[in-house]
């Protein structure tokens, strides 16, 4: 059984080095002016649409999660009626 798990790291390790990679392209510079442009946005809405959804629906998590707490707070501080 041991010898199948060495011949299982060879064929992969064979497997990965035989990838050949591509060529990427840096988009790194084309980020870097996007986000240091002085256009009055806030940093973390200048990534378009995708930014903007993401951060509503963050806050809409958080208004939800802390409405959550308040509720329990109210709901452990106040006593129940026993009947």
């Amino acid at each position: 059984m041991f010898r199948h798990i060495l011949t299982l790291q060879q064929v992969s390790r064979r497997h990965i080095s035989s990838i050949v990679r591509r060529q990427m392209l840096n988009k790194v510079p084309e980020k870097q002016k996007l986000f240091q442009e002085a256009n009055g946005m806030p940093v973390h809405l200048k990534g378009g649409v995708s930014d903007a959804v993401l951060y509503r629906a963050t806050m809409g998590l958080t208004l939800m999660g802390t409405a959550c707490v308040i509720y329990e707070l109210v709901k452990a501080a106040v006593p129940q009626k026993k009947d």
